[in-house]
């Protein structure tokens, strides 16, 4: 116990290094980790965190006027800015195709034909990708899948990811079915991780069998208690519980989920039923939004909205009364939230899709593989071609272009522009999405 304990300090010791603001929570809670340990075991940890507050910093922002600082404030990408006036600052990448769970409502009951890996991007590709985004003001990064925990190398993927911090990402999220995670997570902490969308559709073990048509339901559990001791202890990572409710399968199990946040604190997001290929979603299956609200207020009449803090959320926030923990409606279904969309995704094999049901994609691998003769690029091709970018950057090429931009920069910034400026004001509705040819979920990415 005392090896677990001080293993859990040691990553809280990494996480603390690696903030640069740090709030009186934090401190707090790490002051009590290092308490129970002397606690517990008469002796200091093996390394003393400071506890006291920092001086305060000055700041020269406070002391610029408001309009000084709109005309120097630097303007959002034109090429992550859509028609409607929507700034795209949320990339999710696929990592992989494959999928440890066989979820009725994400994989064709047939399975899908996978990839093959020249087919998938490559880990400098990912990173290279990820770079170029957050240059244009991409702040949040989600990994997703298939099942990201299966892909072998992430979490050297994330580390390097993580890296971008100093380049503008603050957010490192993950989503997940949580069957491995558990084993990695102290590690996909210290990588830079600060958020987990767990996939958990039922609380009944045999009911799990049912729904992703393989055992693991305990597995599953383990990572989100493990998540909420590492939180319990200071880890401050953004825990979501994601639901997908279907008619006559799991709606009974509303309730009891929303009373999993009595005294935990994490939000609970139920999900509509939403039509991919191969799913067989019917309308008859689908459970409104307001049907949901009906459930839960029918044994807590108390139920009551909260105010949206971001307006890109993609969920509305509700509270039942005296519990610490949230309940969330993804409603994409009865009421699209596609006017305040920032979210643009990179599938597994390369192709951007500006919106989760458009059908239409355009392929980054290619136009990145241009230079490395339609080769996968792996980290001494990387370093080649980026070789090339800081020749360019230092004026040995004789470059025209911006500086830091060549020509494989400025082909992917224009097509990724083209991309999102065909983004539609709205997705399709109930009686056409249904119709409508697309990826099954697991080759997009939840």
């Amino acid at each position: 116990m005392e090896a677990s304990l001080r293993l859990v300090y040691r990553r809280l010791h990494t996480v603390w290094l690696r903030s640069s603001q740090r709030s009186k929570r934090d401190i707090a809670s790490v002051a009590a980790a290092q308490h129970r340990l002397q606690d517990i075991y008469h002796q200091p940890p093996e390394k003393s965190l400071p506890v006291s507050l920092p001086p305060p910093q000055s700041s020269t922002s406070s002391t610029i006027p408001p309009t000084q600082r709109l005309k120097d404030a630097k303007p959002f990408s034109h090429f992550l800015t859509d028609n409607f006036h929507r700034q795209h600052t949320y990339l999710r990448i696929s990592v992989t195709e494959r999928c440890n769970l066989r979820c009725t409502y994400c994989m064709p009951a047939a399975g899908v034909p996978l990839s093959p890996p020249a087919h998938l991007l490559t880990t400098p590709e990912i990173v290279y990708l990820s770079d170029l985004f957050v240059g244009q003001g991409v702040t949040k990064i989600r990994l997703t899948g298939g099942e990201p925990t299966v892909r072998k190398d992430i979490l050297p993927l994330m580390h390097e990811i993580g890296q971008l911090r100093n380049k503008g990402l603050k957010e490192l999220c993950l989503t997940t079915n949580g069957i491995s995670l558990h084993r990695k997570l102290d590690a996909m902490v210290d990588a830079g991780l600060t958020g987990v969308n767990l996939s958990l559709d039922t609380l009944d073990p045999y009911q799990f069998q049912i729904m992703t048509r393989r055992k693991g339901f305990d597995a599953v559990i383990k990572s989100l208690e493990r998540i909420l001791e590492m939180n319990s202890l200071g880890a401050g990572i953004k825990l979501k519980l994601n639901v997908v409710v279907m008619r006559g399968v799991n709606e009974h199990e509303i309730v009891p989920f929303v009373e999993l946040g009595k005294d935990k604190d994490i939000e609970i997001r139920f999900i509509e039923y939403m039509p991919f290929d191969g799913n067989k979603w019917s309308q008859q299956k689908m459970l409104s939004y307001k049907e949901m609200v009906a459930i839960i207020r029918g044994k807590h009449p108390g139920l009551c909205r909260l105010q949206e803090g971001d307006r890109s959320e993609t969920s509305k926030t509700w509270q039942v009364p005296g519990f610490r923990g949230k309940i969330g409606f993804i409603t994409s279904m009865t009421e699209n939230f596609c006017g305040t969309c920032n979210r643009l995704r990179i599938t597994a094999d390369g192709n951007l899709k500006v919106c989760l049901f458009g059908n239409s994609e355009v392929s980054l691998r290619d136009l990145l593989r241009q230079e490395n003769n339609g080769e996968p690029i792996d980290w001494a091709a990387l370093k080649a071609l980026t070789q090339v970018k800081m020749d360019r950057q230092q004026g040995v090429s004789g470059s025209t272009g911006p500086l830091g931009y060549g020509e494989r920069e400025r082909g992917l910034l224009e097509i990724i522009g083209m991309a999102v400026k065909r983004k539609k004001e709205r997705h399709a509705g109930i009686g056409q999405l249904e119709n409508m040819k697309n990826r099954p979920m697991i080759l997009i990415g939840g």
